[in-house]
């Protein structure tokens, strides 16, 4: 069983996604976890009723906490995954063993929910959803 680090600014969001994404599909050949650089203290709640509501997926001890509890030897990371945008400017975390660290260029849905109706907001985190699941596919049928 390898373990899977997937780091954002704020660890609320695409952090989050990815992290069930692995837990709940994926449980039998890797474990996830998810921390960021700035963590918000909570998974916000958009991302929490999508994730819970329309994908079924179990958040029961998921929590938005910082990447450096990681950093502590008694957690063995196989990889880190991180999936801030650069191009918004985030500051993604240097990580240690830097060989192992994948960068995935993802845009924050939380950035585009202002003025957004439920079904907006559904959509916007549904089309970051399947990028990141995408990238996960990708990233699987590579990794031996």
């Amino acid at each position: 069983m390898k373990n899977i680090l997937f780091v954002c600014t704020g660890n609320s969001a695409r952090s989050i996604i990815a992290e069930s994404i692995i837990n709940n599909k994926y449980s039998y050949k890797f474990k996830a976890y998810s921390a960021g650089s700035n963590p918000t203290g909570k998974i916000n709640e958009n991302i929490k009723l999508y994730l819970t509501k329309i994908k079924n997926f179990n958040l029961e001890n998921y929590s938005s906490k910082n990447f450096e509890i990681f950093l502590d030897k008694k957690f063995n990371i196989d990889h880190v995954i991180t999936v801030c945008n650069n191009a918004n400017n985030e500051v993604c975390p240097i990580w240690p063993n830097n060989n192992k660290i994948i960068h995935w260029d993802i845009e924050d849905p939380v950035s585009k929910f202002k003025n957004s109706d439920e079904n907006q907001i559904n959509e916007i985190i549904n089309v970051t959803y399947d990028k990141i699941n995408e990238k996960i596919n990708i990233w699987l049928n590579n990794e031996n």
